[in-house]
């Protein structure tokens, strides 16, 4: 008996040691938000297990910036939440707002706010990276890559993409045929951005129809780069040693990884050698990844370690940085820019028009890129509406002060004190769904895009401030090559069921796919020949 209420102690006396505890972290958290409103939540919506948990009404979870976009600031008359767990992770602050933004994310040398090791884990996945790295690195490898991303790689964009696409129709049958149907646009969207960054980021242009294995069997780089980046979450939360399980899966992107490594590896020594003349009438490459061994290599302020040089192309379980930004991200937009498209026909004559205009029966060209106007605004259209990049993650790193906009839209701002260690999350979603920046912001609204240039800062969507995405202009080239030659030739209907309308497949089909990045669910289209084949 007396051992058995020694145990009953023991436990209540846990117990409330426990609650202390928690109680004692809603206290901090909640002094950290600095008055601001404020959820208590069970988990931080982006670390375990609160991210891997279905939204719920208890559990922000992982989705809750797009599930309520349209509500959580509308009704907290707020463009900050303060979200503060009382179980695990740290206190946060969510915001909607772009001035906000620009304070945090600026990144300078010597900016109160960095990105966290923790939000950096996923992105650097075998060492820094441009989208990884802070302050003096960040900028070091900013140099070595923008060269890199100059007119001669956006010229090889648009002859890949062009070179993709044709080989696609062929190879798909769509040359022979006056109406396809297309299960999930995402089928070719996914393998068409993954061949053209193949091509131009790293000079291996792959064919349709190549097969994704070796002839002895083995795993090609095609069916690696496929493997990694369909699971590029999974290969980051992963712990090593469950590698050596015998699951097939997990065996598999083993293999898809050393198979990256190797690969890579190898591309490093080949580049060299051919920038140092070794290879007898090797002419010079124009893809990203040699012009950045070419920069490495010719200055020596800026050179770069191989395994500095190989971690600038891996990132988020993408394998490459440009991977992570030009394939998923790319392949997702396009698959809601046909979506989009498809449901509303007026918005696609009038971009089928400017094609036409524009292009006639000619083959299109780079040069055309700048008067396609209307395609590029229903991408980037799109994009705002599925923001790949739907969160950045800041922390201080000392005390300092935000200057936030007033509550309730009026104008102005006001000082909002912050300690040192509070984290803020810039919601991406809830910044294109911000109506103070996007009236209607549930609209598919392209007109909002005329006149807008790639390099414009309205363009959000692709970040904010001077870490804005280096390889926005290539994502933008590929788009308007693609959708110049997919609509010239074919109109795009949504596959609907039985009386369902055009909104009601968009509320049932377009929902978001939100993981490493977010994009949209599978896109199911009909496609039907401008001017039918002879008979």
């Amino acid at each position: 008996m007396t051992v058995d209420i020694s145990w009953s102690l023991a436990a209540s006396a846990l117990l409330a040691l426990f609650i202390v505890s928690r109680v004692s972290k809603s206290i901090y958290g909640i002094k950290l938000a600095s008055g601001l409103p404020a959820w208590k939540v069970p988990f931080q919506p982006l670390a375990m297990p609160g991210a891997a948990l279905p939204t719920t009404w208890w559990n922000p979870g992982i989705r809750w910036t797009w599930s309520l976009r349209a509500s959580a600031y509308k009704e907290l008359n707020t463009e900050l939440i303060a979200m503060v767990p009382f179980m695990a992770g740290q206190t946060a602050v969510y915001t909607n707002s772009v001035e906000v933004a620009r304070q945090v994310v600026a990144g300078g040398v010597q900016s109160p706010w960095i990105k966290p090791v923790s939000a950096s884990k996923a992105i650097i996945p075998w060492g820094m990276n441009l989208i990884g790295a802070e302050k003096e690195t960040w900028r070091r490898h900013r140099r070595i890559m923008g060269p890199a991303f100059n007119s001669k790689t956006y010229g090889l964009v648009w002859a890949e993409t062009a070179r993709v696409f044709r080989d696609m129709a062929t190879v798909e049958g769509w040359d022979a045929q006056n109406t396809v149907n297309v299960r999930a646009v995402q089928d070719y969207t996914f393998k068409l951005a993954l061949f053209v960054i193949s091509a131009c980021g790293f000079g291996v242009p792959f064919a349709w129809d190549e097969p994704p294995m070796n002839e002895d069997g083995t795993m090609g780089v095609q069916k690696a780069l496929k493997v990694y980046t369909d699971n590029s979450l999974l290969m980051v939360i992963t712990p090593e040693w469950a590698f050596k399980l015998p699951i097939s899966k997990l065996q598999e992107y083993y293999q898809a990884r050393e198979t990256l490594r190797e690969y890579m590896t190898k591309q490093i020594a080949d580049r060299k050698t051919e920038i140092h003349g070794e290879v007898e009438g090797a002419t010079e490459r124009q893809d990203v990844f040699s012009l950045l061994v070419r920069a490495s290599e010719g200055d020596g302020k800026l050179k770069l370690d191989d395994s500095e040089l190989a971690c600038l192309f891996t990132a988020v379980g993408n394998v490459f940085g440009l991977m992570f930004a030009g394939h998923e991200t790319t392949a997702h937009t396009l698959a809601a820019t046909l979506g989009f498209l498809s449901i509303y026909p007026d918005i696609q004559k009038e971009v089928y028009d400017e094609i036409v205009s524009v292009v006639g029966d000619r083959e299109p060209t780079l040069e055309d890129f700048g008067k396609l106007e209307k395609v590029q605004a229903s991408f980037y259209e799109a994009l705002r509406l599925y923001p790949a990049g739907y969160v950045m993650i800041r922390e201080a790193i000392e005390d300092t002060v935000l200057n936030v906009p007033n509550e309730g839209g009026q104008p102005g701002t006001r000082p909002l004190p912050v300690q040192k260690g509070l984290q803020v999350v810039v919601d991406m979603v809830g910044v294109q769904y911000n109506p103070r920046y996007f009236p209607d912001p549930e609209k598919y609204d392209p007109t909002r895009w005329y006149g807008v240039s790639t390099e414009s800062e309205a363009l959000t969507a692709f970040s904010i401030g001077p870490r804005t995405c280096i390889g926005r202009k290539f994502a933008a080239i590929e788009a308007v090559c693609f959708l110049t030659f997919l609509l010239r030739d074919w109109h795009v209907a949504p596959s609907q069921r039985p009386g369902e309308t055009g909104e009601q497949w968009r509320a049932r089909v377009m929902d978001a796919a939100v993981g490493m990045t977010l994009g949209v669910k599978s896109v199911p289209v009909t496609l039907t020949r401008r001017r039918p084949l002879p008979a």
